[in-house]
């Protein structure tokens, strides 16, 4: 099996881990009990609210594409949502394991798609991205683009929890911290990102130059 083929094969699976786990997410919350939303369609819909389901559906889409032609051309937004993908669910698994693991106790179904979603795909993503690129696709240009995305996510969060009162994560919850440790919450998290994209732009081009070497 050639690299290539090998690529098309991780970003597949990839895809397809993602809509597993989504799936699997929407069908436990609309048969539960427990959340913000008693009825649906209202708790259906407010699983695209949380961020981890957002850094998912952008990595999904992503390796969908690249499974599907690996070749395509890849201008600014493409690249743009390509970072996206891997920064948001890179930060999306380390967050949830070092300040939300353990808040909640699930099992059947539950766990699993919690496992999928903030364990497994965060872990194909970044692996899939190490392994098979593409390579010398991130920039200090896409990496400012790369920026907007959570930062319009943010400000829906807050604007949204100002008017409904919900809060995707503890974290975020101002009625319980307040405006000034929620933003200071919320800055830690964006030098995580800022952090992870430098490093990204760093390994991107330092690993595609040692691919044009060797060939």
């Amino acid at each position: 099996m050639t690299k290539s083929v090998a690529g098309r094969v991780w970003f597949g699976v990839t895809a397809v881990v993602v809509a597993l786990g989504i799936v699997i997410q929407l069908f436990v919350t609309a048969n539960g009990t427990e959340g913000f939303y008693p009825d649906n369609p209202e708790r259906v819909l407010n699983v695209f609210a949380y961020f981890t389901i957002q850094s998912n559906l952008l990595l999904g889409a992503t390796c969908l594409l690249l499974a599907l032609d690996p070749d395509r051309p890849r201008g600014a937004v493409f690249r743009t949502l390509r970072l996206n993908g891997v920064l948001c669910i890179a930060v999306t698994g380390i967050v949830y394991h070092l300040a939300l693991a353990g808040l909640d106790e699930l099992s059947g179904w539950s766990a699993f798609t919690n496992l999928l979603v903030h364990t497994v795909t965060p872990l194909l993503g970044v692996l899939g991205w190490l392994l098979f690129g593409p390579r010398r696709q991130t920039d200090g240009r896409i990496v400012g683009w790369s920026l907007v995305f959570p930062l319009l996510w943010l400000a829906f969060t807050l604007i949204r929890g100002e008017g409904t009162g919900f809060y995707p994560y503890p974290f975020m919850d101002v009625g319980l911290h307040g405006y000034g440790q929620v933003l200071l919450n919320c800055l830690l998290v964006a030098l995580l990102f800022l952090a992870l994209a430098a490093g990204a732009t760093f390994l991107d081009r330092r690993i595609g130059q040692k691919a044009t070497v060797e060939r």
